[in-house]
């Protein structure tokens, strides 16, 4: 379980790519303090499991599952990535609850400045979108972040300069695939309520608007 506020920026040493499968080596510093193998780290929003220590970061496997949701088949020796190390007892909840089980991939569709914050519009499958309200929580590429706007299809955030220059969104351009976490107390509320993803939208808006109050 992860909290989505990302404790620092590691960089792709290598990858070694399988036929679905990837292996990524991540540099990494502040992460690896007290980390040991078998330990979990959230990258890119990706609960990876730690399978070899190096001298400068970490080693995980993804497999085919993992590869065929997120954007991490993506990556290339270089690319930057955010990340964070699994909630203990005595963390605390700075962003919302993360499992860091990615439920699909979107697309940055645009990008404008607004002073000094940045905002990011991305366009993902309805599946995706069905838990998406304003003023709710995502997790975009590990990172929790607040939802401002929502249209049909898509969605924006808006990024304040901490937010931009302690994660890898400051890079983020039009066109750009990122992972998408809903927020998973609205997906186990629906399915408490026993409500069918197809049938049952009046209801669901009804509840979240109850629950999370106006949409």
């Amino acid at each position: 379980m992860f909290t989505g506020i990302i404790e620092e920026v590691g960089r792709v040493k290598s990858l070694q790519r399988g036929t679905k499968s990837v292996r990524l080596e991540v540099d990494a510093e502040t992460v690896m303090e007290g980390t040991l193998v078998g330990d979990s780290i959230a990258t890119n929003g990706v609960c990876l499991t730690v399978t070899t220590l190096t001298g400068k970061g970490f080693t995980a496997d993804v497999m085919p599952e993992t590869v065929s949701r997120t954007s991490l088949a993506q990556l290339k020796a270089g690319s930057e990535v955010n990340l964070e190390r699994a909630l203990t007892l005595q963390s605390r909840l700075g962003g919302h609850i993360v499992s860091g089980h990615v439920d699909g991939a979107g697309t940055i569709i645009n990008r404008t400045q607004d002073d000094n914050a940045v905002w990011l519009w991305i366009s993902c499958a309805k599946q995706i979108m069905r838990y998406v309200i304003e003023k709710g929580s995502i997790t975009i590429q590990g990172v929790s972040l607040t939802v401002a706007k929502v249209t049909e299809g898509s969605f924006a955030v808006s990024l304040i300069p901490h937010t931009q220059g302690a994660t890898t969104l400051h890079a983020a351009k039009v066109g750009d695939v990122v992972n998408l976490e809903n927020d998973v107390i609205a997906k186990y509320v629906e399915k408490l309520m026993g409500m069918e993803p197809e049938k049952d939208d009046a209801r669901k808006v009804s509840l979240y608007r109850n629950f999370m109050g106006p949409l």
